[in-house]
């Protein structure tokens, strides 16, 4: 592989730690943005503007940032609520994306991959804004394969069902056991970031040049419906 230059945003947390580590271990080099250090680019993406040129060099971008952690039903959703998990989950997102687009059309080559969740499909009671700014995701991605296609960029998007990373273990048992009883852990344990990162490393090679558009689940099975009409297969 000719040395590419790669990107990935909230690269501290759970998935973007092994998402740094898979790219470092494919020969990338790897520049870290998040809002905490250590970082190269530390910015808050609500609110800080991204530096004029400084993505110009990107050959990978991996948009990873996000937040989770901002719960209420739609009915009591405050507007400051709202504004927050839209301006990093999705409005961050794009001026990452847009900030390496230059840079990717110049040279006739690039690799996006937007992290999105299972969530954007199938909803999540408590979560409305985080939901839809997943969901959103989508349709930006789309957007921006449909608008790069010819110039050797490649957009695609991932959907991580539950992993396993410090904030969902961190979770009360009766809350996983939730996602159990509800058939949502069809493989009867939580993914792995490193199962994330293999495909975000996959989807940012060479190897992948003629897949965009397209929206990949990571979630082992959660999507699938368990319930037989007939006499149980298991």
């Amino acid at each position: 592989m000719t040395e590419r230059r790669a990107l990935v945003t909230g690269a501290n947390g759970g998935l973007g730690a092994a998402i740094v580590e898979r790219m470092r271990r494919e020969g990338y080099e790897v520049l870290t943005m998040d809002v905490a250090g250590p970082a190269d680019f530390l910015l808050d993406l609500a609110t800080d503007d991204i530096p004029p040129g400084g993505l110009d060099g990107i050959d990978v971008c991996v948009s990873n940032a996000g937040i989770v952690d901002i719960l209420a039903p739609a009915h009591t959703m405050s507007r400051a609520k709202w504004d927050r998990d839209l301006a990093v989950n999705l409005t961050g997102a794009f001026r990452v994306i847009q900030g390496c687009l230059g840079g990717m059309r110049e040279r006739g080559y690039g690799r996006i991959v937007v992290i999105s969740s299972g969530a954007a499909r199938s909803g999540a009671p408590g979560q409305v804004a985080y939901c839809a700014s997943k969901a959103g995701l989508l349709g930006m991605a789309r957007a921006i394969a449909a608008e790069n296609v010819s110039h050797g960029i490649t957009v695609n998007a991932v959907l991580p069902g539950l992993i396993a990373t410090p904030k969902v273990e961190a979770m009360p048992a009766a809350i996983l056991d939730r996602f159990r009883v509800a058939g949502y852990l069809g493989t009867g344990r939580l993914g792995r970031p490193a199962e994330v990162a293999a495909l975000v490393a996959f989807l940012a090679s060479e190897d992948a040049g003629y897949i965009t558009g397209q929206e990949v689940g990571v979630n082992g099975g959660a999507e699938l419906l368990q319930v037989s009409l007939g006499e149980s297969s298991r």
